[in-house]
């Protein structure tokens, strides 16, 4: 256990200076040119329906301002002209009559001579002193009439049309951006959260495989040192098995592990787990390792009768393997590892104890946090996992330089009567001190 706080607090650091990995990088680069697509496409549209609602209105002015210039040059008394319409006629003696108010720079003399001398009516946009018009020349029971329209006020008007547009544009855009962001967020979810589960697989299977290999390469190494210094491979029988009960159990923890991938939970039926049992296989397959380290693993049964929960065993065996692998990995030279069973009516407890360095209380609840990337706690994240799939608790406890103490809870198997129930199996003694 040596080492642990200070590790925790170096984790703590990197991963406050960590920058983004390369993964989330790419989802964010995907919401914002989704993002941007959606709200282009959006202002786009709004673009679209603006330019025609302009086209339209201009039309609709050009349209009315034909049919009212037409109507004032007709009938429309010369003193009395439509508002924004001016008359002009032209009498015989060459000059020209006109309405009051109307503009100095106007008529325009040359369609009036042209409409005189038997032209055909004529209408045309000119600008004179300034100002836009709308003129329409015309012969009118004899006489000759020019009826001229002010467009200023068209044109304030497609102005002030024009600057609503925009600012719906603006308005759209903004609105845009943010239901972009909302959609490009909805659509990236799912690919986020396979990114998340392919790191989280890969991180489970690089932790997960690491104790059992880690396990088999020991007692191989051990084994071929024995085999080279001339001992009776007949006395190796047992290792041999040892590495074939690993690989076995190796295999398990790769299915375990697909399926958690597959499904993301626990989809194997329940049975009967006898944690006893499975707390002594382990000690022994993890012999060799902690002799390697000098450390002892001790486990002992206390109370009456056995300590069976219901569970899947490949997974509840690797909850055992992977409290010892922590205390082994955090365990000093000469230091001790009791794994000690209990129970009551309704409730198994396993505990895995060491006399290492120990821990912050503080930071128990961080311990079986999952750190993305990072490898630290994430054994005892993957613990609480499992246990949790099997209803069960999980909690920590120590003291700097008092060891710590993991305890696990799980339900017993309440279905088995005491004539169902095996005889308790003798864990098995190796000699494990040093």
């Amino acid at each position: 256990m040596n080492g642990r706080l200070p590790d925790l607090r170096a984790r703590r650091a990197d991963l406050r200076g960590r920058r983004p990995d390369p993964d989330r990088r790419l989802l964010i680069r995907a919401r914002r040119r989704l993002t941007v697509q959606v709200a282009g496409a959006i202002s786009v549209v709004l673009a679209l329906v603006g330019v025609l609602v302009y086209c339209a209105m201009v039309h609709s002015q050009s349209g009315a301002a034909g049919r009212d210039l037409a109507a004032a040059a007709q009938r429309a008394p010369i003193a009395q002209p439509p508002p924004c319409v001016w008359l002009y006629e032209l009498r015989p003696d060459g000059t020209v009559q006109s309405s009051p108010g109307a503009p100095a720079a106007l008529p325009v003399r040359t369609a009036l001579d042209q409409a005189a001398a038997g032209g055909e009516p004529e209408v045309a946009q000119v600008e004179v002193a300034g100002h836009d018009y709308l003129i329409r020349t015309q012969r009118r029971d004899g006489t000759t009439v020019q009826a001229a329209m002010d467009l200023r006020y068209q044109a304030a008007e497609r102005n002030r049309l024009l600057s609503t547009l925009v600012g719906a544009e603006i308005a759209g855009l903004l609105a845009a951006l943010l239901v972009g962001q909302v959609v490009s967020r909805r659509a990236i979810a799912p690919l986020g959260e396979a990114l998340a589960r392919q790191r989280r697989f890969a991180a489970d299977v690089s932790h997960e495989l690491r104790t059992p290999l880690t396990r088999l390469n020991t007692r191989a190494q051990l084994l071929a040192r024995r085999l080279r210094g001339g001992t009776d491979p007949i006395l190796l029988i047992d290792e041999v098995d040892q590495l074939v009960t690993g690989s076995r159990q190796l295999g398990e923890v790769v299915e375990d592990l697909l399926q958690s991938a597959q499904f993301n939970q626990l989809r194997r039926p329940f049975g009967p787990v006898d944690l006893a049992v499975l707390a002594a296989e382990l000690a022994v397959a993890e012999n060799a390792r902690a002799e390697a380290r000098g450390v002892s693993i001790e486990v002992r049964c206390e109370g009456p009768g056995d300590h069976i929960v219901r569970g899947v065993e490949s997974a509840l065996r690797r909850v055992i393997s992977a409290l010892l692998d922590n205390a082994l990995g955090h365990t000093s030279v000469g230091g001790h590892i009791w794994v000690t069973l209990s129970n009551d009516p309704e409730t198994v407890r396993l505990t895995v104890q060491d006399d290492g360095v120990g821990l912050d209380p503080g930071d128990t609840e961080r311990l079986f946090t999952r750190f993305v990337g990072g490898g630290f706690g994430l054994g005892l994240a993957l613990v609480r996992e499992v246990v949790d799939g099997h209803n069960g608790t999980i909690t920590a406890d120590g003291r700097p330089g008092a060891g710590a103490t993991f305890t696990v809870h799980l339900p017993a198997d309440l279905s088995r009567t005491p004539l169902d129930r095996p005889p308790p199996v003798p864990a098995r003694e190796p000699e494990r001190r040093l």
